[in-house]
């Protein structure tokens, strides 16, 4: 079985799957801002939340110790969390897809040529830019009242009062970083350039054909 990537493609192959993974993986975990209500953790990603209060006995508040997402996406809490959630989903998307072809390309022979892969390194950058602009809009939701009252009352656009960033986010960063700067630079080099012997080969055989053809035509 023969791959159709070269040795730098391979390595391409495999960075795109731990960036795409990474990324993905960080996008759906709500661990992207750490803070406390009522005496208890609570944690944060653009659409997932741990631990919440609810409405006891007595009209008193509780800590459900539990995670789960919003119920509707009009319900997170602000709008640049519903933008920052649409973006960087599209991104994880577009380096799942390019990590899936990358992974089959060292399977299937032919099937990632040198141009092909510089077009799917354009759609990482693409992809990363994406994710990156969502980490960017995250920090514009910090003055919702949802998080405020998480963050100590004194959290605002890029100020994160008594929260702190998880490593979640920065996993999400990082993944579209690299998958930026890295795997858009190897996937330059990541497919096999066509074969011109084979074309050769394909065109000498046509050629002897026609000879033959016309020399028996020629003979009386």
């Amino acid at each position: 079985m023969r791959s159709s990537l070269t040795l730098v493609g391979t390595l391409w192959a495999f960075l795109s799957l731990v960036t795409a993974v990474a990324s993905s993986t960080s996008y759906f975990l709500p661990y992207w801002l750490f803070g406390s209500q009522l005496g208890k953790p609570v944690s944060f990603s653009t659409f997932r939340r741990c631990n919440y209060p609810v409405r006891g006995e007595g009209h008193s508040l509780i800590m459900v110790e539990e995670c789960g997402r919003y119920a509707s996406f009009s319900a997170i809490p602000s709008l640049a969390w519903q933008m920052c959630t649409v973006v960087t989903g599209a991104g994880c998307a577009l380096l799942l897809l390019v990590a899936l072809a990358a992974v089959l390309g060292c399977c299937m022979e032919e099937l990632i040529s040198r141009m092909m892969g510089r077009c799917m390194g354009a759609a990482q950058f693409v992809g990363g830019l994406l994710i990156s602009s969502g980490c960017a809009l995250y920090p514009l939701g910090w003055n919702s009242p949802e998080i405020m009252q998480t963050c100590g009352n004194v959290s605002n656009q890029f100020q994160l009062g008594t929260c702190r960033l998880g490593w979640a986010y920065y996993c999400a960063g990082g993944g579209a970083a690299a998958a930026m700067l890295i795997c858009t630079w190897l996937s330059c080099f990541a497919g096999r350039n066509p074969k011109p012997v084979i074309l050769t080969e394909s065109i000498m055989r046509n050629t002897n054909s026609y000879a033959m053809e016309l020399d028996h035509c020629l003979k009386p």
